[in-house]
């Protein structure tokens, strides 16, 4: 297993879905999960420290293990199967260890509030995961602005537009 930490929730300008992205502690490995809407804020929320008056649906889970007397030992992103995330909760109940069946996304809100370490299993980060590029002021053959483009989702595009078909500059 892999420990990992929230590094960010980033929304897709193009489509609005939500993606958490994982980091190893112990390298410059990420892993994306797209997660929905509802999840990515209940993260977000906890993450900034945001007091809610009435409890979320992750608050209310978190409250009712605890009534139970069990407590959240850890959560694991633990399979990837048919390009579906699949969780399990660690749970201690009266000194007995339980794993329970979660999405990702609900596993994750729920450590952020339990306050206990994420993991993730070792094939599904080495299957899923991604390692950055070098940084872009390493680029030697390019200026900064055209090292920043083809780094763009849209690079590719911006490389294969033809401008000449524009007409002549007006200026």
């Amino acid at each position: 297993m892999v420990e990992v930490t929230i590094d960010s929730i980033r929304v897709s300008l193009m489509t609005q879905q939500r993606v958490v992205i994982l980091k190893d502690l112990d390298s410059d490995r990420y892993l994306p999960i797209w997660i929905g809407p509802c999840e990515a804020e209940s993260i977000t929320i906890e993450l900034q420290g945001v007091e809610v008056a009435r409890p979320l649906t992750h608050d209310l889970l978190k409250n009712v293990i605890g009534e139970l007397r069990a407590s959240v030992r850890s959560v694991q992103v633990s399979d990837l199967r048919n390009e579906t995330f699949y969780a399990r909760i660690n749970l201690s109940v009266d000194s007995k260890q339980m794993d329970i069946d979660a999405r990702p996304s609900d596993a994750i809100a729920l450590a952020v509030r339990a306050k206990v370490p994420i993991y993730v299993a070792d094939n599904v980060m080495d299957s899923a995961s991604i390692t950055p590029e070098e940084d872009l002021s390493e680029a030697a053959d390019s200026t900064a602005s055209d090292a920043r483009l083809s780094q763009s989702p849209f690079g590719d595009l911006i490389d294969k537009l033809d401008l000449d078909d524009l007409g002549p500059d007006e200026n």
